[in-house]
């Protein structure tokens, strides 16, 4: 056995604790050489008692040690903490169970069973609680609208479709966890017309009665003509007994909605001795008593309602209506401001109980029940609410505006085919009917799952996360920093909600450039709307998160993620594994390129939760460079005629070194790192190395950097501006390479020089103005210092950070209060762009270069102190 620097490592909750008895998946660091493949590690609680754990690697080093575990156990919220043992793992006495037959796969928790169909248009046949069935043919649904003219009026058709799974595989079959990944389509009734690719996953954990669904769907319509009017997940549920107990409760603001389908309250019995007050609060009543019979007879005269739904049309209102059937009108029951996405059906044998994560963040959105009278019940989760407008995925103009709005290109690829969006979903078996307060405990954890994280100090620790630091504030100076850095993040958690970057296509990204004169962001100038990944704020806010370990934190960059790793990139089509650049629509805009969609923006939230979602997404731009033969990132300054294609050091190349080390580290696969290694000894070999270029002509086929001259077309800046040095140095880390190493900080190092020396080095050919924006240098320029151990380049870095001449960063950070069209705070010079790469830059200069910061406790005096 190896021996151990640390013999157990601390686990805490994220957030709350778990009410109940729950399953949870986290993944946990290894530093290099600490764990090996075949040791054993269990789960202990804070007073030494064992709880089986299931394990699995999901990274490896270069050495073959253990980089990333993903572990799944079953936990109940009594205790704030856990330790990863080294040590044998206990047996789990109930273990799941997981069949697989040649049409179904049937799955026993020990508190439910599910059968899973492998073929059909239902991918859940039945649910049930022992013999009892609580549940049948779940299935997606949409409803698309396509629009025509004919004779100068508009056609509007709504038809309906349903999913048809086309393969259904288990990824993974353990004691504690299994995980279903179905695939399909969406087709018509006719099974003529085949739309919308969909991926399910079903995740399933021992002794629960849960199952959370993981849904991605793909658009591939035709976006002048198809809309999609509705989009979601049906089940079948039978309700029993009396319908005064048949239950509908939804989540609201703050607590329950309770109705059933036939009140109890009548003219002449108002609380009718506390009867009703019971049957609102949920509760089963027994009025079989001859006593009750007065009751009975006025209260069956009361309507009977079937229909039940709660619609969240925007981020800030939704409404529950009902009625008593097809051909009668919807009543409005009341309104609220922000609906928790949960929804209960059940009768006298139970029910079950449906969540939706972020129900009114993603608006517009529905949960619904039908036919609550029926012996079967319709209950209907809508991500797209068929209440709402139809999703329109046309562009917001019909020319491109490249000179004005700094929109990419004059070619109009402003397509939604390939683009895709996730939902989670949670279902839960309630076999006896829960009370109030037993669904309560559901709302806030189905809305922020419960998550096992380690301490910000263990993260650090391991190195397995790039180049970072803990929170200092050991001096004024690094305190004033910190400050800093705290204010940026407030300021857009605060702007999220302040400009309610909301709605099922928008929620988790923010905007690019503000405007003050009109106290908008410019959210209708196409290069300065939405920052789609742009000067990588995901990769700012995660290493904020884990210096941190804080909730908030982890809450809007998992957002960031769920949206910028769908919906700003694309998975089918043309354009596979390429993301669009900053648009008014997110997939506006005419420059398709892997640096929107590279995997270092994203494998924080795979490695840090093990969802199997992104790690698709990181397998799905291992190969994104061959889709450069289609489409040349450099096409505006270069023909093909000699070089099939290219590709700038950065942001190309970097971005595709990323994915490839995403590649390598989870997979082994020795033939990603080797494109890494192929373009790194081309580099090594050029007159000035990693600042050639920095255009090369490149072939797909052998990963290969073409020389075409230095100080061409690209500009030095795009080098670094997109996430490349914090692959680059990721990779030298793995690699132990000392000339890869020297490379990175020889470019620091260039970047800060005078012109006259750029131009004495380089015999002329490199000079001041291809080396812009010279802040986007600073952590290159801080990990040149701390290699060379050079105080004069440590100052020149922090210069870079602290001038704002330079910077462009107006420090300190503090909004300021104008009254408008309604009250704001606003920061009048803030871009994301310039936030982004200075919170970036500055969390990873404290960690290389902080002991070469003045002391003193302001911006002024450390600025003078710097110069």
């Amino acid at each position: 056995m190896i021996e151990w620097r640390v013999k157990s490592l601390r686990l805490k909750w994220l957030n709350q604790k778990p009410a109940t008895q729950t399953g949870v998946s986290w993944g946990v660091p290894w530093k290099q050489g600490t764990l090996r493949k075949h040791d054993s590690l269990s789960l202990q609680n804070e007073n030494g008692e064992k709880t089986p754990l299931q394990s699995w690697h999901m990274a490896f080093w270069p050495d073959g040690s253990v980089k990333w575990t993903g572990h799944a156990a079953i936990l109940q919220g009594d205790l704030d903490s856990f330790e990863l043992v080294n040590d044998e793992n206990v047996e789990n006495e109930c273990p799941l169970q997981v069949i697989e037959q040649e049409d179904t796969i049937e799955i026993n928790t020990g508190e439910s069973q599910f059968i899973v169909n492998k073929h059909g248009s239902r991918f859940i046949q039945t649910i049930k609680s022992g013999s009892k069935v609580m549940g049948t043919d779940g299935r997606l649904i949409a409803i698309k609208e396509s629009r025509s003219s004919e004779n100068g009026n508009r056609i509007t058709r709504e038809a309906a479709f349903e999913s048809e799974i086309h393969n259904v595989v288990i990824e993974q079959n353990g004691l504690l966890r299994s995980v279903i990944k179905i695939e399909g389509t969406h087709q018509d009734q006719a099974k003529e017309n085949i739309f919308l690719p969909f991926i399910l996953r079903l995740y399933f954990f021992a002794g629960t009665s849960t199952v959370r669904m993981v849904h991605t769907f793909f658009y591939d319509g035709e976006p002048q003509s198809d809309f999609i009017k509705g989009l979601g997940m049906e089940f079948s549920v039978p309700v029993t007994g009396e319908l005064w107990n048949r239950n509908v409760r939804f989540a609201g603001d703050t607590g329950l909605f309770s109705e059933p389908a036939q009140l109890l309250l009548t003219r002449r019995h108002r609380n009718a001795n506390g009867l009703y007050q019971k049957q609102i609060a949920g509760e089963i009543l027994d009025l079989t008593h001859p006593e009750h019979q007065p009751l009975l007879d006025h209260a069956k005269q009361n309507a009977v309602w079937n229909d039940f739904k709660i619609i969240q049309d925007s981020s800030d209102h939704y409404k529950i209506v009902k009625r008593t059937g097809d051909s009668c009108s919807w009543v409005e029951s009341t309104h609220g401001s922000r609906a928790k996405g949960l929804i209960y059906v059940g009768g006298e044998d139970g029910g079950i109980g449906i969540g939706m994560k972020n129900f009114w963040q993603k608006f517009p959105s529905s949960l619904e029940v039908s036919e609550l009278s029926h012996s079967i019940s319709k209950v209907k989760v809508w991500f797209w609410a068929p209440d709402s407008e139809a999703m329109d995925f046309r562009h917001y103009s019909q020319d491109t505006h490249v000179v004005s709005a700094y929109e990419g290109f004059d070619e109009m690829r402003a397509t939604p085919n390939g683009i895709a969006n996730t939902s989670e979903v949670y279902l839960q078996i309630y076999a006896n009917v829960p009370a109030h307060q037993e669904l309560a405990g559901k709302i806030d954890e189905w809305q922020s799952p419960v998550l096992l994280v380690c301490e910000p100090e263990y993260y650090y620790e391991t190195k397995a996360l790039g180049t970072w630091g803990l929170p200092d504030r050991s001096t004024p100076a690094k305190a004033m920093l910190e400050q800093q850095l705290d204010n940026a993040f407030a300021f857009y958690k605060k702007e999220v909600e302040q400009r309610k970057w909301y709605g099922y296509w928008n929620y988790g990204d923010v905007m690019h450039t503000y405007d003050p004169v009109r106290h908008q962001w410019r959210y209708d100038l196409g290069g300065f709307a939405w920052q789609n990944t742009e000067l990588v704020p995901n990769i700012w806010l995660w290493y904020a998160f884990l210096r941190s370990g804080r909730e908030d934190i982890f809450r809007l960059v998992e957002a960031m993620t769920r949206h910028t790793s769908e919906v700003d990139r694309y998975h089918l089509g043309e354009y596979a594994g390429l993301g669009s650049r900053h648009n008014v629509v997110h997939w506006g805009c005419g420059c398709k390129e892997a640096r929107i969609s590279m995997a270092g923006l994203h494998k924080y939230y795979y490695f840090l939760t093990t969802d199997e979602r992104t790690r698709d997404l990181l397998t799905e731009v291992r190969d994104a460079d061959q889709a450069l033969y289609g489409l040349d990132p450099m096409r505006e300054f270069y023909s093909n005629e000699e070089y099939s294609t290219h590709a700038r050091t950065g942001p190309d190349w970097a971005a595709f070194c990323s994915n490839w080390f995403s590649e390598w580290e989870r997979t082994e696969n020795i033939e990603y790192k080797q494109k890494i290694v192929t373009g790194i000894e081309i580099l090594k070999k050029l007159p000035f190395r990693l600042l050639s270029g920095p255009t090369f002509g490149y072939d797909p086929e052998t990963s290969s950097l073409l020389h075409m001259g230095d100080g061409n077309e690209g500009g030095y800046h795009m080098v670094i501006a997109f996430g490349g040095p914090q692959a680059w140095m990721e990779i030298a880390q793995a690699l132990d390479d000392e000339v890869w190493d020297d490379m990175l900080a020889e470019f620091g190092e260039f970047y800060v020089l005078s012109n006259e020396e750029k131009v004495e080095r380089s015999n002329g050919i490199l000079y001041d103005k291809l080396f812009s924006l010279s802040m986007l240098a600073s952590g290159m320029v801080a990990y040149a210092a701390a290699k060379r151990q050079d105080e004069n380049l440590a100052e020149k870095a922090w210069n870079l950070l602290l001038n704002e001449e330079i910077s462009q960063m107006v420090l300190p950070i503090e909004s300021q209060v104008i009254d408008t069209w309604r009250p704001l705070t606003e920061i009048p010079e803030i871009t994301t762009n310039t936030t982004s790469q200075w919170c970036l830059n500055t969390i990873v200069a404290l960690e290389l270069i902080g002991k070469y910061l003045p002391m003193e406790h302001n911006q002024e005096s450390v600025r003078t102190a710097i110069k």
